[in-house]
């Protein structure tokens, strides 16, 4: 095999899986906060996705997935155990600064309960007391509860539904947390940036430091294409070298939602050619098969 085997899956929901990939020098070399930037086949899209866990005992790195694009929903349809990545390039990014809170609150939400994780794990290894905060849209789609459980002194649960948990946003989870422990030094938020700049804005009255992790559009993850500025205290930054972790008082996050929806159908027409193709494929497929 020349490519990265993927030794293991899991489908967490019907647009959501995890794939375990054998790199043992990835996964020696990386830390929480990086992430890796991945082709599926020799012509696919260079995308970036965050390192969701990593065993160097195993030499795996463990990725979750979230089927919205072209390229994610062909990784749905194509990655299995048993075969592989054509490229795995990483750990690439800054890694996230874990050592010097006591008390710190790891918030993820979306498909940034997955990367959340290696944080709040480094930060419980560091010594730190460990407040866990997840957000899902109902208890069907609750996963790694017990992982987390396992890293963290305290786990907060929220579902949009009130299935299980706190019913409501993740800010309500930051809420509770701030009501019971005044003495937080920091809070980590990964998810969608409408989430993190909710959770910045919720911490900002009580001058609690926030980090943020950012993964706006990238294409070789080396500062070189410019695709994923990003502004931050008013100056320009590149989230592929300069991040991913920022300020979340800092970012402009509605110059970076603006941003990606830029990209928008671009993505939709890339989605629609490559769901024609699947059609065609299959209909060719039938009628090879007819009498």
């Amino acid at each position: 095999m020349s490519g990265f085997p993927i030794v293991a899956r899991e489908d967490f929901s019907d647009t959501t899986f995890l794939l375990e990939v054998h790199h043992p020098v990835l996964a020696k070399a990386a830390k929480p906060g990086q992430f890796v930037i991945v082709m599926t086949h020799a012509k696919g899209e260079r995308i970036p996705l965050t390192i969701a866990d990593f065993d160097r005992s195993k030499g795996t790195i463990t990725l979750v997935i979230q089927a919205v694009g072209k390229t994610t929903r062909e990784m749905q349809a194509n990655c299995a155990a048993g075969t592989e990545l054509f490229g795995l390039v990483g750990p690439m990014g800054e890694p996230s600064h874990i050592g010097e809170a006591r008390k710190v609150v790891c918030v993820g939400g979306g498909l940034g309960v997955a990367p959340i994780y290696p944080q709040a794990r480094g930060f419980k290894e560091s010594g730190a007391y460990v407040i866990g905060v997840v957000g899902f849209r109902s208890r069907d789609l609750v996963f790694w509860e017990d992982k987390f459980r396992a890293v963290c002194d305290e786990f907060i649960i929220c579902t949009d539904d009130g299935s299980a948990g706190i019913k409501g946003l993740v800010t309500e989870g930051i809420k509770q947390a701030i009501e019971t422990h005044p003495d937080i030094d920091e809070v980590v938020a990964i998810g969608p940036p409408i989430m993190m700049k909710a959770c910045a804005e919720t911490t900002r009255p009580h001058g609690i430091r926030t980090v943020v992790s950012l993964n706006p559009v990238m294409v070789d993850g080396t500062g070189m294409c410019g695709g994923c500025r990003v502004k931050v205290g008013g100056r320009m930054q590149f989230a592929c070298v300069d991040g991913p972790d920022f300020d979340g008082h800092e970012v402009d996050f509605d110059d970076l939602m603006n941003r990606l929806r830029r990209f928008a159908e671009d993505e939709q027409i890339a989605l629609q050619r490559w769901s024609d193709s699947c059609r065609q494929k299959i209909s060719v497929a039938g009628a090879d098969g007819e009498a």
